[in-house]
């Protein structure tokens, strides 16, 4: 369990819901030159299929082990719980907040039970997240569960998380994770 900071000079203990390595990579390496603590946390009940998700999970193991990093994460794949989440809200922007509300708080929740100062998430480095969506929910979330919700804008870092990851020989996944995502992936334009 991390030690809480008493200062804005202190080190501050992060909890990371990490949703890949590749992402983690870049998000990993800023943290850490900002002198964080940090710790990350697996909770993606989204990814699909399950052969997917177990590959993604396996890499981000990889990586934290070599970069030191303690990794959390829930042990069962419910994919259940990520369909009770979106139902009703298909549609791509209300889907994703939904998509985020689950796992963020459950990022959240974990992190204040554990005593950490924050929490974040790797997802903030992809272009292909909705940041202003991102940024309220984790802000409605650090209301509600009464701990900080760490947000920095990490997409100037995306081109160097991939580069990182290739040069790591990374597994590197082409859509976000749920089946919608991997649908929309392979849809032809509409004419």
């Amino acid at each position: 369990m991390p030690s809480p900071s008493s200062g804005p000079n202190d080190m501050a203990s992060v909890l990371i819901h990490a949703c890949c390595a590749p992402c983690a990579t870049y998000t990993v390496e800023h943290f850490r030159k900002e002198r964080h603590e940090l710790a990350g946390y697996w909770f993606n009940p989204n990814i699909h299929p399950l052969s997917e998700h177990a590959l993604r999970l396996q890499t981000l193991i990889d990586f934290a082990r070599d970069v030191g990093m303690p990794l959390e994460m829930t042990p069962d794949y419910k994919i259940e719980d990520y369909f009770q989440a979106v139902a009703g809200h298909e549609g791509q922007e209300a889907r994703c907040r939904y998509c985020y509300l689950l796992r963020l708080g459950q990022a959240a929740g974990f992190a204040r039970e554990k005593g950490f100062d924050a929490f974040t998430t790797t997802l903030l480095i992809s272009p292909y997240q909705k940041h202003d969506v991102l940024k309220q929910t984790g802000e409605e979330i650090q209301a509600k569960v009464g701990i900080r919700f760490l947000y920095e804008d990490l997409r100037p870092g995306y081109h160097e998380s991939r580069k990182m990851a290739r040069e790591l020989n990374f597994y590197r996944q082409r859509y976000c994770g749920c089946i919608f995502s991997h649908a929309e992936r392979f849809s032809f334009p509409k004419k």
